[in-house]
Parts: C-alpha cells; structure tokens; sequence
C-alpha cells in the first residue's frame, strides 16, 4: 500500500499539521476541506496508523504522526530541491531580483555589490530591504526575496542554504555624557549589575521566529525600537546604552561622543564578534542575476 502515497496526501498532512485544523490546512493547499480530509484519511489508511487525534476541537498530532511529519518534510524538501535544480537548467536572466539583509551587515559592502550587479544587468530591477534578527529568514521563508543575509546562528532553517560571508564585531557603548561611560573612563570593567541598573536600548524583531527569546538584553530596564538608525540615535543621545556594530558607529567611537564599555559578558572592550551568512531556500533555483550577486558578495567579504 506505500506505494499508493502521494506527494499531494504529503503536503495536505503537513499544512494540517503547521496550521493547527482541517481548515486552515485546506485553505493552504487551496483545496475544499472535504478533500482534505478524504486525503488524510487515505494517508492513514495506507501507512496503517492515525496521523490526527480527532476527538478534540482542533485535530491533535498522535504519537506517531509527530514522527512521521518529519519524514514527510524531508521527502517534500527533496522533491522541491529536485524540481528547483530542474527549473535552473532553463531559467534566464531575472527580470527582478530582491534581498533581505541583517540590519547589523555592513552596508558599504552590499551597495558595492548591487552598483556592479547594476552595471552588469540594468534591466534587472532591484529590491533591497534591511530587517533587524528574524527579518531575514522569515523574507525568504514567505518567498518575498531571492537572498538574504543573516547574523548569528539564531534562526538555522533546514530549508535555508547558507554560507558564511565575513565577521563583524558588535560593540557595548554609551554616550560620553552617560554614567556607565564616565565609570569606563576610570578604566574599571563594567560589571552587569552596573549594566542592569541603567536603561538598554533594544532592537525588536519585527517577526514571530524570535518569539519568547531576547538576544544580548542584560537589562530589565529596556527601550525597545524598530531600526538600527533609532537605536543609534538613543544611545548616542544619552537615553541608554546598547550594542551597535563597530563599522557603524567609527567615527562616533574615534571623535569619542561613543565610549565601548568594557564588561565580561562580551569580552575584552565590550565586544563580541558574529558570524554573517548569505542565505536562499534550497526549493528555490538562483538566476544569473542571483547567482552574479552571491559571487560578488564572496569577493567583496573574502579576506585581503
């Protein structure tokens, strides 16, 4: 009986199970909940065990279920990757082209990038968006860009390709005017009690991939913010403190209006070094205009 499951049974079994109801999963498959159901049903009755427990309001993943619907993504991932390898072997120069980036990635690097791209394909429209934490992965998990770039290694997705670009350090400061730079002045570490004590300006993810979690927040007393720009212009107003990328803020840190606050929870000069990565969906084929960009890039960060 295996051999009479289908991919199509497949992808009903897991958008019932990532929606949470027979509704919302026909609704994602854009099928009549009926057939929806007489697709689970059939499933079942070929693998031989109950995928939902039905006897509640919304249907419930049963023992086994829960382990099949892992099985079941890897089979749909590699049927997607196999048909998006099959679509680039006849896929032309893109007609638009969009990328995502980490609001914490150097910028000079990406606008290097796009200004030789340009040059090389002036009928290729390009979109650039720049999104703090889950921004990113969440662009290229709902298909609204081609690439991504994305620090750290918060949100890995089995369904997203990466490769690491380059390092960037981030960098605890403080206005020259705020109290935990006046005691970094005097040469001590600023310990966390000292940190906790005073307002940290945080950067918000705009997505649900970050939910619950708080990335280097060390501070109950938080001022919370949608852009980088906002965050820079707090902390250099003296209103908190928080982290910024070193690239950034140079001339602030050189013309001393931002003191690095030396602390233990980040290393020596208050510093942390993260990784960045450029990201694509596997089930999606890279065009020539993409695939340019992503060499341009691995130029642009290789080490000189």
């Amino acid at each position: 009986m295996l051999e009479s499951v289908t991919l199509d049974q497949m992808r009903v079994f897991v958008a019932i199970a990532e929606e949470g109801s027979f509704r919302k999963g026909a609704a994602r498959v854009r099928r009549a909940q009926s057939a929806v159901s007489h697709a689970v049903a059939n499933l079942e009755l070929q693998l031989g065990v109950r995928l939902f427990d039905r006897s509640t309001h919304r249907p419930v993943l049963t023992t086994a279920g829960r382990a099949l619907l892992e099985d079941a993504r890897g089979v749909l991932l590699k049927v997607d990757v196999l048909r998006a390898r099959a679509r680039g072997f006849e896929q032309g120069l893109e007609t638009e082209l969009s990328m995502v980036v980490d609001t914490l990635f150097p910028l000079p690097v990406v606008a290097a990038a796009f200004k030789t791209l340009r040059e090389a394909y002036p009928t290729v429209r390009l979109r650039l968006s720049v999104e703090p934490l889950g921004g990113p992965p969440a662009a290229l998990r709902d298909r609204r860009c081609t690439l991504a770039v994305m620090a750290g290694e918060d949100f890995i997705d089995p369904r997203i390709e990466r490769e690491r670009l380059l390092s960037f350090a981030l960098v605890a400061v403080a206005a020259a005017s705020h109290p935990l730079a006046r005691s970094a002045a005097r040469g001590a570490s600023v310990t966390a009690s000292e940190l906790a004590e005073q307002v940290q300006v945080v950067l918000e993810d705009p997505t649900d991939l970050s939910e619950g979690r708080d990335f280097g927040v060390l501070s109950p007393q938080t001022l919370r913010v949608g852009t980088q720009d906002a965050k820079r212009a707090l902390i250099l107003a003296g209103v908190g403190w928080g982290r910024l990328p070193r690239w950034s803020i140079e001339a602030e840190l050189d013309a001393g209006a931002l003191v690095p606050l030396p602390t233990a929870n980040w290393g020596p000069g208050g510093e942390k070094v993260t990784d960045a990565y450029l990201a694509w969906r596997l089930d999606q084929s890279l065009g020539i205009a993409a695939l340019h960009l992503r060499d341009l890039l691995r130029s642009a960060s290789a080490p000189r």
